[in-house]
């Protein structure tokens, strides 16, 4: 197993700089956002972004449900309170959140949630609209809020 498939490393405490980046990120804003938010640059978000993941031991081109899943699990950033009950999950769709907060790529999104990568875009459609959240990275902040994904924190490959 090469360094970038495992988190054995301990992860690295966000600086200040870097938690109110992650603080924006968990209330689900994309960095263009934070950007507007924060008067930072496009460019000094990108940077941030890339410290955060390198920080986590996440790879460096993870989409920001991973990292918000893994600011989470590794309890960098306490997870809000849901503004929302939870609805009912079937195991599949379970499955399906766990996948989109452990992987980037829809293939492996798809393969971890045992769906075939034709349907994943119409599963994932369906479990936002159920959820109402806007986006995979809403639907993550939610559930880790529903208690749906543990505070552990997971093992993350190269997919990421």
């Amino acid at each position: 197993m090469t360094p970038s498939e495992t988190t054995s490393a301990p992860i690295t405490p966000l600086t200040p700089t870097l938690l109110r980046v992650a603080q924006h990120l968990t209330r689900g804003l994309t960095p263009k956002e934070i950007g507007a938010q924060t008067g930072l640059s496009a460019e000094t978000v990108r940077q941030y972004m890339r410290d955060i993941r390198a920080s986590l031991h996440c790879p460096p081109r993870c989409k920001p449900p991973v990292i918000v899943h893994r600011l989470f699990a590794t309890q960098q950033v306490a997870v809000p309170a849901p503004d929302r009950p939870a609805p009912q999950f079937s195991p599949e769709d379970r499955l399906l959140v766990r996948a989109v907060a452990e992987h980037s790529d829809p293939r492996d999104i798809a393969l971890a949630a045992k769906l075939a990568p034709a349907d994943l875009r119409a599963a994932l459609d369906q479990l936002l609209a159920d959820t109402g959240a806007k986006d995979s990275t809403q639907l993550v902040i939610l559930a880790h809020g529903w208690k749906l994904l543990t505070a552990e924190p997971t093992r993350v490959g190269k997919s990421q």
